[in-house]
């Protein structure tokens, strides 16, 4: 793709952005609902981070081709360890329950970003099936585990 010219090629990342963003916002939708702190300006933000590095990535790869060529993986796997902090402050132990909470919305960023990686590289259909299985988690999962919670109450520490 040429930084300058105006083609298919050209509009593609535009439109890849906006899907990655609109991904991650039907995230951040649910966990908004779910009355999560994180919501979806966070969620759209991050796989639309994610993607746009990965489109990035790609075309540089592209630009510099052997014997000087970019390779695209290394900077997809420094998203991953990107997001891993982001997610690291969202998770709080509070020490008088005993119990650690922003683990789910930590887990769920770290899927946006995935998810905004997979539509940078094309992967439209596993993008949306991602988004798909992550919602299912968020809702369907959490009803289920509310309801094993009530037939198995956990033990106190002794």
């Amino acid at each position: 793709m040429s930084p300058h010219s105006l083609d298919l090629s050209t509009i593609t990342p535009f439109i890849q952005l906006a899907i990655a963003a609109g991904l991650g916002m039907l995230l951040g939708i649910e966990r908004l609902l779910a009355g999560k702190t994180a919501g979806p300006r966070t969620y759209a933000l991050v796989a639309l981070g994610a993607c746009l590095l990965t489109i990035i990535s790609l075309n540089v790869a592209t630009l510099y081709p052997f014997p000087t060529s970019v390779d695209p993986v290394p900077i997809v796997s420094t998203i991953v360890s990107g997001i891993g902090f982001i997610g690291a402050g969202l998770i709080i132990f509070n020490k008088s329950q005993s119990r650690l909470s922003g683990l789910t919305t930590a887990a769920g960023i770290w899927v946006s970003a995935a998810i905004g990686i997979t539509v940078g590289f094309h992967f439209y259909l596993l993008a949306a099936f991602a988004t798909f299985l992550a919602l299912f988690i968020f809702t369907i999962m959490w009803r289920l585990e509310q309801k094993l919670k009530v037939l198995f109450p956990e033990k106190e520490n002794e």
